[in-house]
């Protein structure tokens, strides 16, 4: 049975004229569809825009009967979507209810060229964001208060997230899903989606085939094997090994088809499973850290916290079920 909105995290998708719908899309599908798999609605979802009427890119489609920026005063969270152009001003009165949900406390996600926006609206400054590679260095010198990494898929800097382009938009969601919910709804998120649920932030915008198949690739079977494995204490060799090849061509194809190195790949599978081990069960921080494949109870606090920002009992004490 679905759950009542009233009681959800607020989520407003602010709707910008000519916008792509590919990342709206992504953040709505993630944030804002009724999933029975974990329980009913995760958030009380809800779109925006200055008019009521808008059109999205290259005229596709129009969206009609949209709530107007008011809407904007009660959200916990908003979404700014990207906007290809990015040289216009926007209207005062959109950037003056970017601020003032800001200001109240707001939680502020932009995807792709939407951190323009949140730029524009005064909120980034001294602030980490990303945005996709092809605007970073416009958008260095226009906001050159705002600290731009253009290597990473999302940035997460507390009350500010922002995301790379297209398919980003993605990951950031399911991150968010994780950071609010807990590792297994976001495991059980991404599992519905058919998407990989062991993509962090940090990994690089530049990949060549992000998903490998394992029609195409023998990296594909290696990391089916390394995922069950990876609780005990298998290392990067072990991986070459299973995939045929060497650990230095291991490293280039994670490169190239991962975004990320062995080592951060099979960290991060580690930190969802201790995730899970937290959420789950009353075992002690030092047997998870040794079921899960962090080996002692410093390496998991230490890499929990930079997934996470939190430590083991903090965790636990938030997403315990």
């Amino acid at each position: 049975m679905s759950k009542d909105s009233s009681q959800l995290h607020s989520v407003v998708a602010l709707v910008d004229e000519d916008s792509n719908p590919f990342e709206l899309a992504c953040l709505t599908e993630v944030l804002g569809i009724d999933r029975p798999e974990v329980g009913g609605l995760l958030y009380d979802f809800r779109m925006c825009a200055r008019e009521s009427k808008v059109s999205m890119r290259q005229g596709f489609f129009v969206m009609t009967d949209i709530a107007g920026l008011p809407a904007l005063d009660q959200a916990d969270t908003v979404i700014v979507p990207n906007r290809p152009d990015t040289a216009t001003p926007h209207h005062p009165a959109v950037l003056e209810a970017i601020a003032g949900a800001y200001d109240r406390g707001a939680r502020m996600i932009g995807t792709c060229s939407g951190a323009f926006t949140l730029a524009e609206a005064g909120v980034l400054d001294g602030r980490r964001v990303t945005v996709h590679w092809q605007w970073a260095e416009e958008f260095r010198d226009r906001y050159p208060r705002v600290r731009v990494d253009d290597a990473v898929l999302f940035v997460d800097d507390g009350d500010i997230l922002t995301s790379a382009g297209s398919a980003a938009a993605l990951d950031l969601a399911l991150h968010i899903v994780r950071r609010d919910h807990g590792a297994e709804i976001g495991a059980a998120v991404a599992r519905r989606l058919v998407f990989p649920g062991h993509r962090p932030g940090g990994q690089r915008q530049f990949i060549e085939r992000p998903l490998p198949r394992e029609a195409e690739s023998p990296l594909a079977a290696a990391l089916v094997w390394a995922e069950q494995q990876a609780t005990e204490s298998i290392t990067v060799a072990d991986i070459a090994s299973r995939a045929a090849m060497s650990p230095a061509t291991l490293h280039r194809r994670f490169r190239a088809e991962l975004g990320c190195t062995p080592n951060q790949w099979l960290t991060t599978v580690r930190v969802e499973h201790a995730r899970r081990l937290l959420e789950q069960t009353d075992l002690a921080i030092d047997q998870i850290a040794h079921q899960s494949g962090l080996g002692t109870a410093a390496n998991l606090r230490d890499r929990l916290a930079g997934h996470t920002g939190l430590t083991p009992t903090a965790y636990r004490r938030t997403f315990s079920a």
